[in-house]
């Protein structure tokens, strides 16, 4: 005597497998993941109600254990963000105070750095060239430069002709 096999609980695994993969496709993005428990429970329950159908009638049960364990996975990943996202939730009190902080540090830097820089300055008119190369000392550029906007010269002169 030889079992028949029937196709019975197959199409329950089709919509199980198809369930399962969207489902782990939507746990595995951040934030968005948290909504894949849905349809996870969903594709668990179909391959589940498809197994025992399969399990009666003895039929073939491999899309339904896939759409089953995918569906597992899924819900176990999408589950995961919970606790992910309640840990973010928890410390995102102290998160302005930290980037605030942050960027007063970078601004300091910046600062620094912009005060300690060397400028040199090309200037070319009338086929004469001219240099100016200082150190960005914030006193001495001001003074500087209101000693090239008055126009005078002295033997101090920082200018100094380039061919």
């Amino acid at each position: 005597m030889e079992d028949v096999k029937t196709n019975s609980g197959q199409n329950l695994g089709i919509a199980a497998l198809i369930t399962g993969i969207i489902t782990f496709v939507l746990a595995v993005i951040p934030c968005v993941g948290i909504i894949a428990i849905i349809p996870g429970i969903i594709a668990i329950v179909l391959a589940s109600v498809g197994l025992s159908q399969a399990s009666r009638q003895n039929s073939p049960r491999g899309v339904l254990l896939a759409g089953l364990i995918i569906g597992i996975i899924a819900v176990i990943i999408s589950f995961s963000q919970i606790f992910v996202a309640g840990k973010i939730v928890r410390h995102a009190d102290k998160w302005p105070l930290d980037i605030r902080s942050a960027v007063e540090d970078v601004k300091k830097d910046v600062l620094k750095d912009l005060e300690d820089n060397n400028v040199s300055i090309k200037i070319e008119s009338n086929g004469n060239k001219v240099e100016i190369n200082t150190r960005s000392n914030k006193d001495s550029l001001i003074m500087q430069l209101e000693h090239l906007e008055s126009g005078k010269k002295d033997k101090n002169d920082t200018l100094k002709k380039v061919k």
